[in-house]
């Protein structure tokens, strides 16, 4: 009897693990929303990013030199909502991580769409004002920094959902003219042009409709995936 009940419990436990869509796609999803917010970001809120860590370093550089059309206090607003949202991922991580990857996704998922929500909603409501960019920059770059913690926990390969260069590198170098297989081709090809799609969509929604609607389109999309998400590779 209780053989029995073992058997039947295991199928049942492993469909709701597996049911929803599966995270590579899911975090390909996610780099879309990462080239809109850096979109926004860049082009709408004074060339700072909020997803892209590395570039923001490089920019406060050129904040720190006095190049024009950049700002160390943006920059400094941005990087540390990032910081302080990648310590709460880490948290996070640390209380669910042991438990369902598809619960863990969909509640950081949730509040990632929660976040971009709640900017969107500023954005909309105080377009311009300058307690609205620095809103926009700390929101979103909380939110990002959240999901790229829970992004790192998860450990998938070549899927960062926001940084590029290593992708790019394992493209090339592991590529048939580097010497490798190209086994991971299709899956870093496709995380480049996710990335390309979402930074043009946020590109020209920012420049002919504010910054609203990219923002929107964003907390949409992470909701539908923290609705969707299975636990899944």
């Amino acid at each position: 009897m209780d053989q029995n009940t073992d058997h039947d419990t295991q199928p049942k436990s492993y469909d709701r693990e597996a049911r929803g869509i599966r995270l590579v796609a899911v975090l390909l999803g996610l780099t879309v929303v990462s080239g809109l917010i850096d979109a926004v970001s860049y082009l709408g809120l004074g060339h700072v990013f909020t997803a892209n860590m590395t570039g923001n370093v490089v920019v406060l550089g050129f904040a720190a030199a006095g190049a024009p059309g950049f700002s160390v206090s943006h920059t400094l607003t941005s990087l540390g909502a990032f910081v302080v949202g990648a310590v709460a991922g880490g948290r996070i991580a640390v209380r669910m991580g042991g438990g369902s990857r598809r619960t863990w996704a969909r509640a950081t998922l949730g509040a990632e769409a929660l976040l971009v929500g709640a900017s969107a909603v500023v954005a909309f409501a105080a377009p311009g004002a300058t307690g609205t960019t620095y809103t926009l920059i700390a929101v979103t770059g909380f939110a990002m920094g959240l999901r790229n913690a829970t992004v790192r926990k998860l450990g998938i390969p070549d899927l960062t959902t926001t940084v590029l260069t290593m992708t790019l590198t394992g493209l090339a170098s592991d590529s048939r003219i580097g010497g490798g297989s190209g086994h991971r081709s299709p899956r870093r090809t496709a995380s480049v042009i996710a990335m390309l799609v979402g930074a043009f969509l946020g590109a020209w929604l920012t420049v002919h409709h504010g910054l609203g609607i990219p923002l929107l389109i964003a907390a949409l999309a992470a909701g539908v995936f923290a609705v969707t998400a299975s636990g899944r590779e």
